[in-house]
């Protein structure tokens, strides 16, 4: 997606988000569900307003955010050279920020269903995404595995993106399996997820040392 896509997606999204919100604020309680356990069930609550604004304007904050950052980053040339990648991102995070707004308004609209499993696919989805677009990001200061190690050497970034992306993609699909296991499905989606994330941190460290010593 070009970047005017994506920031004509984001804005869309955003003020559908309002429209609904408006819409249906005079039909629902006072309180609504905001929060679900691990089993799925609702086990926390705000006022509606929030219940119901609260998305949209994270997805404004966030998506304004990350349209501002390349043009401060020193490093923006790098930026641009996956630009495709990094509006992609934008786009993946803004859609599952929707999806999970629309899964709290059918629930306090009276549907009822299992949560966690509902979450699943879109994060398993947006995680595998970052996966693939890893591989292909250049070093910058917003986007990436941003370590002391990555950060101090070009191949240390390109080689721990390169396994990351991986990884990444390999936890994604493991959260999906999750599914078929419903007692443990949440572990099938968090375990993998931080195993990735602080894996490649760690095998950033790995590396760096490896060719400090070389």
């Amino acid at each position: 997606m070009t970047t005017k896509q994506t920031f004509g997606l984001a804005a869309l999204i955003t003020v559908v988000s309002l429209m609904i919100g408006w819409y249906l604020y005079p039909l629902l309680p006072e309180n609504i569900a905001s929060h679900w356990g691990t089993n799925g069930e609702a086990n926390g609550y705000m006022p509606k307003f929030w219940g119901l604004f609260f998305v949209p304007t994270l997805i404004v904050f966030i998506s304004f955010l990350l349209f501002w950052l390349p043009k401060i980053d020193p490093l923006k040339e790098n930026i641009e050279s996956f630009r495709k990648y990094y509006n992609g991102i934008i786009a993946g995070i803004v859609l599952f920020l929707f999806y999970v707004h629309l899964l709290t308004i059918f629930w306090n609209t009276g549907h009822r269903f299992d949560m966690t499993k509902m979450i699943v696919p879109p994060l398993a989805a947006l995680w595998y995404m970052l996966g693939v677009a890893l591989p292909h990001m250049k070093q910058n200061w917003f986007m990436g595995i941003r370590t002391p190690w990555t950060l101090a050497s070009v191949r240390v970034w390109d080689e721990t993106h390169r396994w990351s992306g991986k990884i990444f993609q390999h936890s994604a699909l493991l959260a999906l399996v999750g599914l078929l296991f419903p007692p443990f499905t949440f572990w099938f989606i968090i375990v993998p997820i931080l195993t990735s994330a602080f894996g490649s941190i760690l095998y950033s460290y790995i590396l760096f040392k490896k060719y400090e010593k070389d």
